[in-house]
């Protein structure tokens, strides 16, 4: 993966504008030496006769152009070039499906955000996002389930698709048909994982509820899983109780549920853990667990080109010496 690269101005050698203190200086010397006599006269009041005399029109534009001869020079020897700093970044080899329960139960205001209630469903998105981001350089895909899985959003290192409407945005409740289909949603992750070209294939499974919808029994998902060489972490959220939510028909009472044991088989099969969130910081500090035991190395490499442009100051200075020495011997002594 190439970063964007980055375009700064540089000087390789900076202490040289330096001399540029050094050209006043020259002026104020040459001004107070002044041209030395030729001829000596006892008295000058003869040439009070001749009228005043001419001031040479060449001086300015001869000291212009040294000035800028110089300036110039000083320039080219300070080597001003801008500066290409391009960064390649090879991905980490992580490839990782976050697999989240969109069933009706998701809608239990049972967790907090900021001080404010929230649903399940709310903490889940807020904490994988968060997740996300913290996962610069895998491959990450979003799966949501209910009575069937569907792909939210496929494999992918675009962290704005991820956490945009074309990824957590088509994770929501009432898309599919209500149920929780866990062995359903672990064999469609795992399909997608298959015969990837990486280090590490992990799926994050997050429910709150039992295994009652789809064709396929948690545990034998898990298996195949595992021949596919996928990690498979679980998490339980919520609390238990008594909850009303709004569905279709109108509101209903459900008991929560959790199938602790089969969760926690499912992650001792597939070579990963089990976790049980009870608030949004629990589920926090889970993914947080997670995410340190799922780094892999990430090798950067940084190439940085130079694109000189000295030349063009060193050209200037020479035309503009060349003015001057040209002129001191034609049209500047001419016109004095």
């Amino acid at each position: 993966m190439n970063l964007p690269a980055e375009t700064t101005f540089s000087l390789a050698h900076p202490w040289v504008l330096g001399l540029l203190a050094l050209i006043p200086l020259l002026a104020l010397l040459r001004s107070r030496s002044g041209n030395q006599h030729a001829v000596t006269f006892s008295s000058l009041h003869i040439f009070k006769r001749l009228g005043p005399v001419a001031k040479g029109r060449s001086g300015g534009f001869r000291l212009a152009s040294l000035f800028l001869a110089l300036t110039c020079l000083i320039l080219a020897l300070s080597r001003p070039q801008w500066i290409n700093r391009s960064e390649q970044v090879s991905e980490s080899g992580v490839e990782l499906i976050l697999a989240i329960d969109v069933s009706r139960s998701m809608q239990v205001e049972d967790f907090r955000i900021e001080g404010n209630r929230a649903n399940r469903l709310q903490a889940a998105k807020k904490v994988t996002r968060d997740f996300i981001k913290r996962r610069d350089n895998d491959r990450i895909g979003i799966l949501a389930f209910a009575g069937r899985p569907y792909l939210a959003s496929p494999l992918t290192l675009s962290k704005s698709w991820l956490e945009g409407e074309q990824g957590l945005g088509r994770v929501r409740i009432g898309l599919v048909e209500d149920g929780t289909a866990i062995g359903s949603a672990i064999a469609a992750a795992a399909k997608r994982l298959d015969k990837r070209p990486s280090k590490s294939k992990v799926i994050v499974l997050l429910t709150d509820g039992v295994n009652n919808a789809g064709k396929l029994a948690p545990v034998e998902a898990a298996k195949l899983a595992k021949t596919l060489g996928i990690k498979v972490y679980t998490i339980a959220v919520g609390t238990y109780g008594d909850y009303v939510v709004q569905t279709p028909v109108g509101p209903q009472r459900l008991r929560q549920e959790f199938d602790e044991k089969t969760l926690q088989e499912i992650a001792a099969i597939a070579d990963g853990e089990y976790f049980r969130a009870q608030d949004t910081s629990g589920l926090e500090r889970i993914f947080e667990l997670i995410d340190e035991m799922e780094k892999t190395e990430v090798l950067r490499t940084t190439r940085v080109e130079a694109d000189e442009f000295f030349h063009w100051f060193a050209m200037a200075g020479v035309f503009f010496g060349l003015i001057t020495l040209v002129g001191d011997e034609t049209f500047w002594r001419r016109y004095p």
